[in-house]
């Protein structure tokens, strides 16, 4: 690789030295594997992106059930709710969750949907990216500049360890997913590279320990609404890194840090359906009536 970066500190060198953009630095690393051509990689990414889309527009217009009968229909009730009484976060925040949902729900139907990174965590990316670009006019170009961001960013994390939340939690799957979109979004909103790195560091920091505690062993409570409230999370952490706040830890630190808790949490708590949620009375009864 022409840059090889493994670690947000040399990526953030290697824009700072280039006087270039992450997903710039991100293309060129790619076509200097000699795989693919810069314009395979920008139509690989439109097709994700066209598919995001697609998974909303979807969800939006469906209430089936999942077949669980556990979720299905509430990106329809908040649709409803918005449509009498505004949300105090504003209109783009209400789109943001209503696409989580969309998107979310549609996995569950066995929809298409992209796994960024994972299918659990598929509604935080889309809602938090295609909210602000339809909100604001951004141009598709500067969407897909953004997808790449976010997998840039994704790409780093997994170079240190596993997305999946049999090995991390759902800190490494909705936590990551946040923060990928969270440094996405910043650079959308014409953030610098510090500030984009800066929010995927505050993401990422301020979700460490999250379980992964599947009801009935199920990518459905808590996950469905785990994402409207992770894609918030992520704009919050733009928010602040906007506004140059950053985090005091390193972003590979927290990495480091998000590895070793994965480690450390319970076997119980990583997609077993063993502990937490999982075993509560309502989610055994819950079970007992699926198997039925």
């Amino acid at each position: 690789m022409k840059y090889p970066i493994t670690t947000f500190r040399q990526l953030y060198y290697a824009c700072k030295e280039n006087k270039k953009q992450i997903f710039e630095i991100a293309l060129e690393n790619e076509v200097d594997k000699g795989e693919y051509s810069e314009y395979q990689v920008r139509l690989q990414a439109k097709k994700s992106l066209d598919a995001m889309k697609e998974a909303i527009e979807e969800g939006l217009k469906s209430v089936e059930l999942s077949p669980s009968g556990m979720s299905g229909n509430n990106c329809n009730k908040l649709q409803k709710r918005y449509q009498k009484a505004h949300s105090l976060l504003g209109k783009t925040a209400e789109k943001i969750m209503i696409y989580a949902l969309a998107t979310s729900e549609q996995n569950l139907r066995m929809g298409t949907i992209v796994a960024c990174p994972t299918a659990g965590s598929c509604g935080i990316i889309p809602s938090v990216l295609i909210s602000y670009a339809e909100d604001n006019k951004i141009k598709e170009d500067t969407e897909i500049n953004a997808l790449i961001t976010a997998g840039e960013i994704g790409r780093i994390v997994s170079n240190k360890m596993s997305l999946a939340g049999a090995v991390g939690g759902c800190q490494a799957e909705c936590g990551v997913a946040s923060a990928m979109a969270a440094g996405a979004l910043t650079q959308m909103r014409g953030g610098t590279v510090k500030q984009v790195i800066d929010a995927s560091a505050l993401a990422m920091k301020n979700i460490l320990g999250l379980t992964c505690d599947p009801v009935c062993g199920l990518v459905e409570i808590p996950c469905v609404k785990r994402n409207p409230f992770l894609a918030i999370h992520a704009v919050t952490a733009s928010e602040l890194a906007m506004a140059d706040i950053m985090s005091k830890i390193p972003p590979d630190e927290i990495v480091d840090a998000m590895e070793q808790t994965g480690q450390l949490m319970s076997p119980l708590l990583k997609e077993s359906s063993k502990g937490g949620l999982a075993t509560t009375k309502t989610a055994l009864a819950l079970a007992k009536n699926i198997l039925k």
